[in-house]
């Protein structure tokens, strides 16, 4: 079998990232083809490729597959160990994987993902509040049931790729997760998350919307990503 998988912006994209990470992770190959957000409304070009008008996108010889779970379950019949093997650690890392899919919404919007910069927030709202606590309750209880290194045991599987992203915004935001940072600082050295950030810091063009979001965060307090030369004042 032969797989692309089409992503986006390496510093904006969280749903592009669970799949390329556990691919990446698990050792499966695939064609990396980069389709970036370059306006605030790419559902047109996007659906060139994408029934859905976003990405990822997973191509199997004819057959697209869409949406990171669709494409997360699409793998798991095809490849071992996107699910951990043990039965407790399996159901555990099914429900997160589905949480954070279905979830986390204040998380989402509050802490928009920036691989590159670093924030200080704003005070946060209640919702976002709670979502911080329910992380940093998953993380706690996936390391201290199941021994750890990763979320469900001693392999990484979907539940880590799915809270990936999740770890670069604890990262960014300067999020407090408890005893959960040993997963954060743990995941963020894999192989597959460093050369996905060093992606991140290379990239050179800036999407006005995401921008936007970003900015209404928190205040900018450092930008390592290279600067966008066409835009006067890029900070690096």
């Amino acid at each position: 079998m032969s797989y692309t998988l089409i992503t986006a912006n390496r510093n904006y994209s969280s749903w592009s990232l669970r799949p390329w990470v556990l691919m990446k992770a698990l050792g499966i190959a695939f064609d990396d083809r980069i389709e970036p957000f370059a306006k605030p409304e790419n559902y047109d070009d996007f659906r060139a490729f994408s029934p859905t008008g976003q990405v990822p996108v997973l191509i199997d010889g004819d057959r697209t597959v869409w949406d990171s779970l669709g494409i997360t379950l699409y793998l798991a019949d095809r490849h071992r160990g996107v699910w951990p093997t043990d039965a407790a650690a399996r159901a555990f890392a099914m429900c997160v994987v589905t949480e954070m899919h279905g979830g986390f919404s204040a998380l989402r919007n509050d802490c928009t993902m920036n691989v590159g910069v670093r924030v200080r927030p704003r005070p946060m709202r209640p919702a976002l509040m709670r979502n911080v606590a329910r992380v940093r309750e998953i993380f706690e209880e996936g390391l201290a049931r199941f021994g750890g290194p990763w979320l469900a045991g001693t392999a990484f599987t979907a539940a880590d790729a799915f809270f990936a992203p999740v770890a670069y915004r604890i990262r960014t935001y300067g999020l407090d997760v408890g005893k959960g940072q040993a997963w954060v600082d743990h995941v963020l050295a894999h192989p597959a998350m460093l050369h996905w950030e060093a992606q991140a810091l290379e990239e050179t063009w800036r999407e006005e919307g995401h921008e936007a979001e970003l900015a209404a965060c928190g205040e900018i307090i450092a930008d390592h990503r290279r600067p966008d030369l066409s835009c006067p004042g890029s900070r690096t």
